[in-house]
């Protein structure tokens, strides 16, 4: 019997004709060659994990097609020269602002760095917001753990830190020609998984259900499944983090990483070097380059394209709203690819718009967030089997985010293979927002039981929000308009958003200081009209508040200012910028980014 490195070869090599190989590298396996198809690699990959009987498999196999550049920040400083923090987590996605804030339950230095302007920047503000049951997930598998805990983690998590969440249910449609007795006979396998299901009729479903496609005849319902709007449960927990003593450092990379006797020594950034005891690796698609620098690499990710639409919420009305819908027809579960993604589906967000989506594209870019016309068809398309009411005309607006799976489709939630003082928690796909509590729970216990740290008596769960004027009942909002007006001057009408909500916005315990910032937190301009009419008067808002002119003020990031100046007026040559106008006067009406 030939052994598995062998067998492995044997098969690249009947698969690509000779010309990838796999070569054994300390622990793990190392794929090499070259390729000018991306998905050629990708396949690749899976057949190295399949067949490979290593701690994991690194794809090298070098892509001879165009890569974007990582984008870094333009911010140079030593804020953070010398800084000496027990525990370092690089990366701002929930996972990330997960483990940071449960880090703060014990007696420890704290320090989160992320490279962009705001946390969940990446696949943590662009996904559906679905809390998942754990339908397809192998038991004892670790995304299987940590989805159950997670899962059950959710209503006090949200409770505590006063982020909106529900548990609307999960549902499985099929056609009249699946028989009702094989679909309770499928009780079993979800007794055995450990998740509650109940078989019913079509004539049985919610009225909520009556939009389904009139071919979908039976239902598996799910009600462990929830829906939490992502981003805001990020930042509310770096916001509790921070009360609890961790400190954000945003738009800070890691730039390399010094590594002696298998330790970790010092962490290199745009902002200081860095010289922790523990780092944790939550930095997504990233990970394996944060792990190849700390000389601990044993893992690939390969990026994973998924575009979502969001419709007017006149659409949830339409079918007469569906809540978390994850439909089957035709007898097969739509899925987008193969046993690697959870496929599409459509499902009611915490915010009440329908979404739909995403689909699943692999691509070399780790930042690739375009969309198009094609991702967007597609969902449709598969979804028309599931609510033959929708349509693209309901879009108001559309994402892309990435995903960042390894080729063994498992999450790597771990301390290091070969660095002693380094915690992965890398692999992070769905269902990654489900399992971020609990996978935040342990690696926290990890790190304070390998530092002996003492627990936080003064650790504070709670989070304070925002106040919503227009969800508080009629006489608490009379009240709070009466202490504060700014709670009864309505900016956005789409999402009924006041001045009030937006200038608690820009001081809060994490920094925002930018149109999206403000939109993430709050919604203004997440609403049908994305911003037409509130944009201007947010951009006002927030250079009155943080005294800086208009023109500095920033749509997101370094280099999005939306405005240059005044159409109707010049400075002169030798004259100091012109000083802040009115929003009309200097913002499109559409609320777009151009120059004027």
């Amino acid at each position: 019997m030939p052994d598995a490195m062998t067998l492995l070869n044997s098969k690249l090599a009947k698969e690509f004709n000779g010309r990838f190989k796999a070569r054994p590298e300390r622990r793990h396996t190392v794929l090499e060659g070259e390729s000018a198809d991306w998905q050629e690699i990708v396949a690749a990959g899976y057949l190295a994990a399949k067949y490979n009987k290593t701690e994991g498999v690194v794809n090298d196999i070098r892509y001879l097609g165009r890569v974007q550049p990582v984008r870094l920040p333009e911010l140079n400083d030593d804020a953070l020269e010398g800084a000496a923090p027990d525990v370092l987590v690089v990366g701002g996605g929930v996972v990330g602002c997960a483990i940071a804030r449960e880090l703060t339950r014990w007696k420890l230095d704290v320090l989160l760095i992320e490279k962009e302007c705001d946390v969940a920047l990446h696949a943590s503000s662009r996904n559906d917001g679905e809390v998942h049951p754990g339908l397809d997930l192998h038991k004892g598998s670790q995304k299987y753990i940590y989805n159950m805990r997670g899962n059950e983690m959710y209503d006090q998590i949200c409770a505590d830190l006063q982020v909106p969440f529900e548990r609307p249910g999960q549902w499985l449609a099929f056609p009249g020609k699946i028989p009702m007795i094989a679909l309770r006979l499928t009780k079993l396998y979800w007794n055995y998984l450990g998740i509650p299901c109940k078989v019913l009729h079509r004539a049985q479903a919610p009225r909520r259900l009556a939009g389904l496609h009139p071919n979908l005849k039976h239902l598996l319902a799910f009600p462990t499944a929830g829906a939490v709007c992502p981003y805001g449960l990020t930042i509310a927990y770096a916001e509790n983090a921070i009360q609890n003593g961790a400190r954000v450092s945003l738009q800070t990379a890691c730039l390399s990483i010094e590594v002696k006797d298998g330790q970790v020594v010092s962490v290199k950034t745009n902002r200081g070097t860095i010289r922790p005891k523990i780092v944790v690796n939550a930095a997504g698609t990233f990970a394996d380059n944060i792990a190849a620098m700390a000389d601990d690499r044993f893992f690939s990710i390969h990026p994973r394209r998924g575009t979502n639409s969001i419709l007017d919420k006149k659409a949830t009305n339409l079918i007469s709203r569906v809540h978390v819908a994850s439909m089957m027809a035709g007898g097969n579960k739509i899925n987008t690819h193969a046993a690697h993604s959870k496929g599409g589906g459509i499902i009611l967000t915490a915010h009440r718009n329908l979404l739909i989506g995403p689909d699943a594209v692999e691509t070399p870019d780790k930042e690739d967030f375009s969309t198009t016309p094609e991702s967007i068809a597609t969902v449709f398309n598969k979804q028309a089997r599931t609510s033959d009411v929708l349509n693209r005309g309901q879009i108001i607006t559309y994402f892309t985010g990435v995903r960042a799976p390894t080729y063994e489709e498992k999450f790597v939630i771990r301390w290091g293979l070969y660095t002693k003082n380094i915690i992965h928690a890398a692999g992070i796909q769905s269902p990654g927002l489900t399992a971020a509590p609990a996978i935040g729970e342990t690696i926290a216990r990890w790190a304070a039981e390998r530092l002996s740290a003492a627990p936080n008596e003064q650790f504070d769960p709670v989070r304070p929000a925002i106040v919503h004027a227009a969800q508080l009942p009629e006489r608490e909002r009379n009240r709070l308009i009466e202490e504060n007006p700014d709670y009864g001057v309505i900016f956005c009408r789409c999402e009924q958003i006041s001045k009030g909500e937006i200038v608690a916005a820009l001081h809060r315990p994490l920094p925002c200081d930018s149109v999206d910032g403000v939109k993430r937190r709050v919604r203004a301009g997440m609403g049908r009209c994305q911003g037409g009419f509130c944009g201007p008067q947010v951009a006002q808002t927030i250079a009155e508040e943080l005294h800086i002119p208009l023109s500095q003020v920033r749509k997101s990031g370094p280099g999005s200012e939306i405005v240059y100046g005044s159409i109707k007026e010049a400075p002169p040559p030798d004259s100091s910028p012109v000083p802040p106008l009115s929003p009309a006067s200097c913002i499109p009406t559409s609320g777009k980014e151009a120059l004027v």
